[in-house]
């Protein structure tokens, strides 16, 4: 299974540049995400990977093929691709088994028996044997993402596709369909590229995340890489909930530096940051509140807000270094607004962002 390389790959609608100059190798069986706001071009690139769009420049390989290149697109239908789309696009006049199907009669020298053999087979891979029958309407929005699943994955492609396959559904579906579809991915060894808004289904499903802004790669790295390293601003904002704080950076040697925060210090790896006065992204999760005044190693606050969510509460706290948001688990416990508190930090979740 060869890789799938991109190269200076460029789409401009009038005069925006959707996709500008984008670098990328997806390599054989490793499932990367594409991730980023609504316009920052992510959805155009898989649209260029499976051939629906012609690039302005650049090129689409696999292995030495050319897919794509200015004048030359290869038709979707030959690139032994396969895509599974937001809405799932079942025909809802035909059967399960007839859905995932269609695909293969438009391919040379598969006889009905081997169709039929096929399908039964991939429906037992996705969990749904003995719904082959029923029509999309009679089927949850899970055993609809299963059918198209299938219906791809009946082609046998090179290389998977998935467009937000899972914002249809509710929260706690959701979950579910993600593990799944990382669990099928890594028994089957596909290469898959897939594109989200969502951090938390990215970060659950992929090998490698893309976070792209304005048409080009922000930053690219392993989920846990991306969450607790970003190295831009606009990263460390992304990527889950972060709270700007104002400090000041001292280094301490070529790969740490120390971060004070009021009276807080905390020591951090990072072989970047310069010294001086700079913007500190500090994670919710990393915030540890007590009811108390301030001390030697802690960040004094008062509680602005204070919201009960089941599993736990949210603050807004009022400090000398900004209004810092965090979380904490000790609902049996909540702390009202106008109270002192203490807040002590994690280093794991404290990031030098800039100036």
């Amino acid at each position: 299974m060869p890789d799938v390389t991109i190269t200076g790959l460029t789409k401009r609608f009038g005069d925006v540049a959707a996709v500008s100059g984008l670098d990328l190798t997806v390599r054989p069986g490793e499932l990367v995400a594409l991730l980023g706001p609504s316009g920052c071009g992510k959805t155009t690139t898989l649209r260029l990977v499976a051939g629906f769009m012609a690039p302005d420049a650049g090129e689409i390989r696999v292995g030495e093929r050319v897919l794509s290149a200015p004048g030359t697109v290869i038709p979707p239908e030959r690139r032994r691709m396969a895509m599974i789309f937001q809405s799932y696009a079942l025909w809802p006049h035909m059967t399960v088994a007839q859905n995932v199907a269609y695909g293969l009669r438009f391919k040379r020298g598969v006889t009905r028996a081997d169709r039929d053999h096929r399908v039964k087979e991939i429906l037992r891979v996705v969990q749904l044997a003995g719904y082959e029958g029923r029509y999309p309407a009679e089927l949850s929005g899970g055993q609809q993402q299963r059918v198209a699943v299938a219906r791809a994955l009946v082609l046998e492609p090179s290389v998977l596709l998935f467009d937000e396959p899972l914002s249809n559904l509710d929260a706690r579906l959701r979950r579910q369909m993600r593990e799944e579809i990382r669990e099928l991915q890594q028994r089957l060894g596909l290469t898959v590229v897939y594109v989200t808004h969502d951090q938390q289904e990215a970060m659950a499903v992929s090998d490698r995340i893309i976070v792209m802004n304005a048409g080009r790669i922000e930053q690219q790295g392993k989920p846990r890489e991306l969450y607790e390293r970003p190295a831009t601003p606009f990263l460390a904002r992304f990527m889950g909930e972060s709270c700007p704080a104002r400090g000041v950076v001292r280094r301490l040697d070529l790969a740490h530096v120390r971060v004070r925060l009021g009276d807080v210090e905390i020591d951090i790896a990072d072989s970047v940051a310069a010294e001086g006065e700079a913007t500190i992204a500090v994670r919710p999760e990393a915030i540890t509140v007590e009811p108390a005044p301030g001390s030697d190693g802690s960040l004094a606050g008062t509680i602005a807000k204070a919201s009960y969510l089941g599993t736990h509460m949210e603050y807004s706290i009022d400090t000398v270094a900004g209004s810092l948001f965090a979380t904490c688990p000790r609902v049996e416990r909540p702390l009202g607004v106008g109270t002192a508190v203490a807040l002590s930090l994690a280093a794991r979740g404290v990031i030098v962002v800039g100036e």
